[in-house]
């Protein structure tokens, strides 16, 4: 890895489209943290960033001589550097269970989302659509019973649920009103209008709800 060059502030390489780079932004957000950002396209990264990260990836995420490029390193990190508001929960149980259910976010959803944004075959486009958008049904009525995932706090795993839940238009994910879908619904107007979110848009994840 190349000398990082060290910073009087922390540096957010962000791609304004991606999921990854969006739920750091909501973190950022919400902890209050000011980044210096900078934005690129992932096909096409920033010329600096190669000598800080070996995959030459976004997001990256650079305070000091510490280099982040994972997405929940970077969350799990921000939130414990800027304790308040604490974005996991206190008690090691309920911890390790926010971790699964971004662990299986990740696996769940986030395959049908690359299945989705990047195969030239149309049959697997239509079946991961169809597979992400029965899935995020199939949970929808967890939301009557508490305001946020699983929990009555705004936590790390909502981070990794809103972006995707704000990109469902552009997937081709059509969550439509019912009875069903009404709890989940709700969930998505508290997240959408939630301060730190609307903070956390760049223009072009603004456009994909105009």
């Amino acid at each position: 890895m190349g000398v990082v060059t060290k910073r009087s502030s922390m540096v957010f390489f962000s791609d304004p489209t991606d999921h990854y780079s969006h739920r750091v932004r909501i973190v950022l957000a919400e902890k209050g943290v000011t980044v210096d950002l900078v934005e690129g396209d992932s096909a096409h990264p920033p010329a600096e960033l190669g000598d800080l990260n070996p995959y030459n990836s976004m997001p990256t995420l650079v305070d000091r001589d510490l280099v982040l490029y994972e997405s929940h390193v970077m969350m799990e990190y921000l939130d414990e550097r800027f304790p308040h508001p604490p974005l996991l929960p206190v008690y090691p149980v309920a911890r390790a269970e926010s971790r699964l259910f971004m662990w299986r976010i990740e696996r769940d959803w986030c395959s049908l989302i690359e299945s989705i944004q990047n195969s030239r075959s149309d049959n697997v486009v239509k079946k991961a659509t169809k597979e992400l958008r029965e899935s995020i049904l199939a949970i929808a009525p967890i939301f009557a019973e508490k305001p946020f995932f699983m929990n009555d706090e705004f936590t790390l795993v909502d981070c990794c649920i809103a972006p995707i839940l704000w990109r469902l238009p552009s997937l081709g994910v059509d969550i439509r009103p019912s009875k069903q879908s009404k709890p989940l619904l709700a969930y998505m107007d508290s997240l959408f209008n939630r301060e730190s979110f609307q903070q956390s848009l760049s223009e072009q994840e603004r456009e994909l709800r105009l």
